[in-house]
């Protein structure tokens, strides 16, 4: 009893509010990553401010499935695959681990072609080489970089992000259009609208930001000598759990604002003078220039390029936890090089792989396509394994999931299911 009221009377005061910020807040950042940037500068670009809703429906979905995964990490000490692998038949867990290796890759293909023709509209040059640079310093910076630095590097790239803010600030708003567009909920039952629409909730909630938040929640208790696995350590349980919550609410949030300055920016300068045909987030930046002038240009480039050596390495990490979990290797990146080999290796053969595929002649937008296609078929089913596994005492001891944060849940994994039939209904719709 004199041990359990010391840690909770010690655990209020481990650092600052910003400092206990971590596996969240790079998590919900890394959720705009160059790709997502693209979606939600077409979905502003194509349909104007009446999609903005979405970004307020699917915050406390967000949340909810990112605070359960957080949890399974932090209170088990391994992450999902490492949990899935022990409780579920291999055949199943190899199959979904494979869609996610396969889906990554082509997401860091997608990045990094983005961070290259952002860098060349910023600089010039040439944009091959760009790539190669980019995928170098990810990859080294992972493998090489002290684990705390490394973290608190990519803590600080979340401050990148506020460039969409920028960007937002500098152009003429309809504040009128925008807030209704927020506030009031606008279906059509169109081929465009439900691409759309399915497009951004694939974005917003995706299966490596499920595998990457698990595995740092895992990977912070570990190299903490004073934490072991919540489930074990029942003096810690109320601050760990509250800070997993304020730290999942907050990364949501700024991924949802920024996702939301995007919209707005590029619904109020593209989308209302008629230019609606853009794929990429580069393209978005270099259709700004004559718009919104080149500042605006300027801001949204550089916050493509950030984002990009943000979100990276979450993608290759997570699909490297994931593989490393599965076949019970040493993982974590706050590990030596020589002590998880094979876990580095997929990482950086994750990254090698798509930066070949930027070299072939694969249509990017045609692979990028494809990669969301897979993830949201990829997604339900982890999603359901997330809320089964957080019922089982024997996974979570006295720390099952319940109550409203059971239900929204539920509710995510309900979203995502409409996002498959409704991804696949589109495809059957008659184009015009």
């Amino acid at each position: 009893m004199a041990r359990k009221q010391k840690d909770e009377a010690q655990a209020p005061d481990e650092g600052s509010f910003l400092k206990r910020l971590g596996p969240g807040l790079i998590t919900g950042a890394s959720d705009d990553d160059p790709s997502g940037i693209g979606t939600y500068s077409q979905a502003g670009a194509q349909l104007g401010f009446i999609v903005g809703w979405t970004m307020l429906l699917t915050y406390p979905l967000m949340v909810a499935i990112q605070e359960i995964s957080g949890r399974i990490g932090r209170v088990t000490g391994k992450g999902i695959a490492g949990n899935v692998c022990r409780n579920y038949p291999a055949p199943v867990i190899w199959l979904l681990v494979i869609l996610l290796f396969v889906a990554n890759t082509i997401n860091i293909a997608a990045d990094l072609a983005a961070m290259g023709d952002a860098t060349k509209l910023l600089i010039g040059g040439w944009t091959p080489l760009y790539v190669v640079a980019f995928a170098v310093i990810s990859v080294t910076a992972q493998i090489f970089l002290n684990y705390k630095r490394y973290v608190a590097v990519l803590k600080w790239l979340t401050l990148v992000l506020f460039a969409y803010v920028i960007a937002l600030a500098v152009v003429k708003v309809p504040w009128g259009q925008a807030v209704r567009g927020l506030l009031i909920p606008r279906i059509e039952i169109k081929a465009e609208f439900l691409t759309t629409l399915i497009a951004i909730l694939g974005t917003t909630i995706s299966p490596y930001l499920f595998i990457w938040q698990s595995s740092q929640e895992a990977e912070e208790q570990r190299v903490d000598p004073k934490k072991k696995p919540l489930k074990k350590q029942v003096g810690r349980r109320k601050f760990e759990l509250r800070r997993i919550r304020i730290d999942t609410m907050v990364g949501m949030a700024i991924s949802n604002l920024i996702a939301i300055a995007i919209l707005i920016t590029t619904a109020a300068t593209l989308h209302s003078r008629g230019i609606t045909d853009i794929q990429t987030s580069a393209q978005a930046a270099q259709a700004l220039k004559p718009v919104a002038g080149a500042f605006a240009e300027f801001v949204f480039a550089l916050g493509i390029v950030g984002t990009g050596l943000l979100a990276i390495p979450v993608l290759a990490g997570s699909s490297a936890y994931a593989i490393g979990e599965g076949r019970k290797w040493p993982v974590g990146l706050a590990r030596k090089p020589k002590e998880a080999v094979a876990f580095y290796t997929v990482l950086a053969l994750s990254v090698a792989i798509g930066v070949a595929l930027t070299f072939t002649s694969i249509d990017p937008i045609k692979a990028l396509y494809w990669s969301a296609v897979i993830n949201g078929v990829l997604a339900a089913p982890i999603m359901v394994i997330l809320m089964l596994l957080v019922r089982k005492v024997e996974v979570m001891g006295g720390l099952t999931i319940k109550g409203w944060l059971y239900i929204l849940g539920w509710l995510s994994t309900g979203a995502m299911a409409f996002c498959i039939v409704g991804m696949f209904a589109t495809l059957l719709m008659p184009s015009k």
